[in-house]
Parts: C-alpha cells; structure tokens; sequence
C-alpha cells in the first residue's frame, strides 16, 4: 500500500485553503448587518443596530408598535446644556428619518441628511407639578419613506444629576 504524504508547505497551503473555505460557509450564512444610528454627547458616543428591520422594506404595520415599544439597550447621560449629535447610514438618510419620542412621533417630516444636532433640554419635558423633568427619556430614531416605516433605532437618554 502507498500513501502520498504531502510536503509540509503544501500541507499548510491545504489547512489554510480548508480554513477559508470553512470562514466563507459560515460567512454566507450569516444575515447581512442592518445600518447603524449613532448618538454622541461630547466625547461619549453609542451606536446601535436597528431593533426593527426588514431589510429596506416595510415594517408590517402589525409589528409596528411592538417595535416602537421595545426598550432601549443602550443609554448615554446628558446634561441638560448639552448638544445631542445624532447620525444615521447613508441608506437610511436617503429614505429620511425622524425622531420618536416615547414611542410617539416628534417630528412632522423626514429628514434627509446623515447628521443633525439637537439640544439635550428638547428632549426632557415637565413631569411633576413642581416642573421637575423627568430623569431618563427614551428616543426612537425611525427610518421612513414618510408613507412607510422600514427601520427603528432605540436610545435612552439619561439625565446627569
């Protein structure tokens, strides 16, 4: 009986070889990352992926406000004198975009650029009769065509204290 063995270059040409081809299997099974929505306050920023999406298509109206309830994974604290600097993909710029606040929309038109900022006091209002605001709010970045919804970012903005 004969056994070729290979040379040890060609032996390693052959695991690297194996390897790729394993990384690309698990690769192309992998769903495609949805855009990013960035906030940043001063030098602290969070990025997060999209809590709804389909992909550039509608959000089935039926999950609509299950999607705008969800709550927010990740938080940044504000002061109250402080520039909230919003950003967004490209892709979701094109569509347009508006902010929610508290699952409800702030804003009557989509936006249409990848940046914009916004004071921190717009986003605390009153909540007590003594007219202290409240100490976090939640804020809702929605993707929109302005006839339908393909895409929602949450955030929560937690007031220093």
């Amino acid at each position: 009986m004969t056994v070729a063995f290979f040379s040890g270059s060609r032996r390693r040409a052959a695991v690297a070889l194996g390897a790729v081809s394993a990384g690309l299997l698990v690769l192309s099974a992998c769903d495609k990352p949805t855009p990013i929505a960035t906030l940043t306050v001063g030098s602290d920023s969070i990025n997060s992926e999209a809590a709804c999406y389909n992909d550039g298509e509608a959000i089935k109206e039926s999950q609509i406000q299950q999607c705008l309830n969800k709550k927010a994974e990740k938080s940044i604290t504000v002061a109250m004198d402080d520039k909230i600097r919003f950003g967004v993909d490209p892709e979701i710029a094109d569509n347009g975009w508006t902010i929610f606040l508290g699952g409800q929309q702030a804003e009557p038109e989509p936006y249409k650029k990848t940046y914009r900022t916004i004071p921190a006091s717009a986003f605390f209002s009153s909540q007590s009769p003594t007219g202290e605001s409240a100490g976090d709010t939640q804020v809702t970045i929605v993707e929109n065509t302005g006839k339908k919804l393909t895409g929602i970012w949450h955030f929560k903005l937690k007031k220093e204290s």
